[in-house]
């Protein structure tokens, strides 16, 4: 039987979690991903930040949520990316209350089981994220150069920022009030690959505390990957600008 994350006293959690999830064509995976979601704790609320997705996500989720008070759902009026969904959605983390903000994919490539280790890890910590590099490398049916590039991707962002994470592009983590209250979400510019890098570095910068915790991250199983490579080129110039941003003081 599962046991409850508990604070430090042995009282029972009392920390109100909100997990963002974008969500763009994900009908065939939100709902079960969301049942999954909603068993784990009853502190955790869900917020859908919905593209306009032609596949019908939209109404997927607008159903769910009629019947989950615990679900949210936020729709805009294009594909706007990443980054932006994150802020929206952390922007609504502040103005409602939450202590902590979990990010996660819509894909079923984060496991929920990680949930409850991320919520006991932050404890004392601003940010605690997913590594898929902690120990070795830890994905499950990647395609090779998926694999690679990700891999390299990692090293090349940390030889370039000086930060020492194992995993600096992950999407997997869960974020204090405080470290979101540090910094100026107005600020982040990112809005594919990078948006999780530009964040990591922003906090990092400002000193949070941070750690890393190992995670299994698995290939979508359905549905299309919304990663090309001309993202992820134009994504490794980021931390070049962000490098030298901090350099002049102006981040």
């Amino acid at each position: 039987m599962e046991q409850t994350p508990r604070e430090s006293s042995g009282a029972p959690l009392r920390r109100r979690v909100l997990i963002v999830i974008p969500v763009y064509n994900e009908r065939e995976n939100i709902a079960g991903l969301l049942d999954q979601l909603l068993a784990i704790l009853p502190v955790l609320d869900v917020l859908l930040i919905e593209d306009n997705s032609p596949d019908g996500t939209g109404a997927v989720v607008d159903a769910y949520s009629r019947e989950h008070p615990r679900v949210t759902v936020i729709h805009r009026n294009g594909k706007l990316g990443l980054g932006t969904a994150y802020v929206r959605g952390f922007a609504y983390a502040l103005e409602n209350g939450y202590d902590h903000v979990i990010e996660m994919d819509a894909d079923n490539s984060h496991d929920p089981k990680y949930i409850g280790p991320f919520i006991e890890a932050v404890e004392g910590y601003d940010l605690v994220i997913g590594s898929r590099y902690l120990k070795g490398v830890s994905s499950v049916n990647w395609p090779f150069w998926r694999l690679v590039m990700s891999y390299l991707a990692n090293k090349y962002v940390r030889f370039v920022s000086g930060m020492p994470y194992t995993d600096c592009t992950g999407g997997y983590k869960i974020i204090s009030r405080r470290a979101l209250e540090a910094i100026d979400l107005r600020e982040v510019r990112s809005n594919s690959f990078s948006f999780q890098f530009e964040l990591l570095y922003r906090m990092h910068a400002r000193g949070m505390r941070i750690r890393e915790i190992p995670i299994i991250f698995y290939e979508r199983a359905i549905g299309k990957s919304k990663m090309d490579k001309r993202t992820f080129f134009e994504a490794l110039l980021k931390v070049v600008q962000l490098r030298l941003k901090r350099a002049l003081g102006r981040l």
